[in-house]
């Protein structure tokens, strides 16, 4: 039986059993764990809704989503069960109340009864990514050619920008102020790269580091890098790369971050007929 709950507090014994458990633990609720920060308060916020899974009074799943209804887009925020049947009894709830929405799920690689549930329902899934932490090593290089986001350069920055299948795009991210900075590298006036970077939490991440082809090999990327961890101190960062992606992973170890095991992520794309 589905349910929607309002107080996660009378399940935190269930939501407790996960955060050792390395096949079933939720990637956010560690991290949450990590920084001993409680997971009651996303619960309280008007924007999500929690999902209850139970058979006969037990409880079998918690699934936490976040809901832009005006975007028909929703984002799983925490998910754990044991339970295949809880989860083919979640993905339906979802399936039958919000048709025509996008839902991105991000868990834990090892959820394989999650993930072959919604491969069942034709899920795109992104590849494995690694979590990676700053360990807030000196930064010595100078970092002074690499500037702040201003409106003289909105054209060329939305010119380069990768938007596809993206939820935070260019012009998203540029109004968002209160939650982003945005840095660019720039040559002769010409923008040649980026990072959009968070400003707003304890830990930020970097959403997207991009650089122009012609312009690469040439330590700009590792300049917009060191810019935007200057600028974040004394905050921590996270980031999260590819697990494939060995160049980007030796540049992100060169200027202080730190693989962090059991915190990998799969993401994956459902768009609901």
């Amino acid at each position: 039986m589905i349910s929607i709950i309002h107080d996660i507090a009378p399940y935190m014994d269930f939501v407790a059993d996960f955060y050792d458990d390395p096949d079933f633990s939720d990637p956010h609720l560690l991290m949450k764990q990590e920084k001993e920060e409680s997971i009651i308060d996303w619960i309280n916020k008007p924007d999500c809704f929690c999902l209850l899974a139970e058979e006969e009074g037990t409880t079998q799943g918690i699934f936490l989503f976040f809901l832009i209804p005006e975007e028909r887009y929703i984002e799983m925020l925490m998910g754990i069960s044991r339970s295949p049947e809880a989860i083919e009894e979640v993905l339906g709830y979802l399936g039958s109340n919000y048709k025509g929405y996008k839902i991105d799920f991000v868990f834990n690689p090892k959820w394989l009864t999650f993930q072959k549930a919604l491969e069942r329902r034709r899920a795109a899934f992104d590849i494995e990514q690694q979590r990676m932490v700053y360990s807030h090593k000196e930064i010595k290089e100078t970092v002074d050619d690499i500037q702040l986001y201003s409106d003289q350069y909105k054209e060329q920055y939305m010119d380069i920008h990768d938007d596809s299948e993206r939820y935070w795009t260019a012009e998203k991210t540029i109004e968002a102020k209160d939650r982003f900075n945005i840095f660019l590298a720039i040559e002769n006036n010409k923008v040649v790269g980026y990072i959009d970077v968070s400003n707003c939490f304890k830990e930020n991440e970097p959403y997207d580091l991009f650089v122009m082809e012609e312009y690469r090999n040439r330590g700009i990327g590792r300049k917009l890098l060191l810019k935007a961890l200057k600028e974040n101190e004394p905050n921590d960062m996270m980031l999260l790369v590819d697990i494939d992606n060995k160049s980007a992973i030796k540049l992100y170890e060169s200027v202080g971050f730190v693989k962090k095991d059991n915190f990998n992520m799969l993401t994956a794309h459902w768009v609901i007929d």
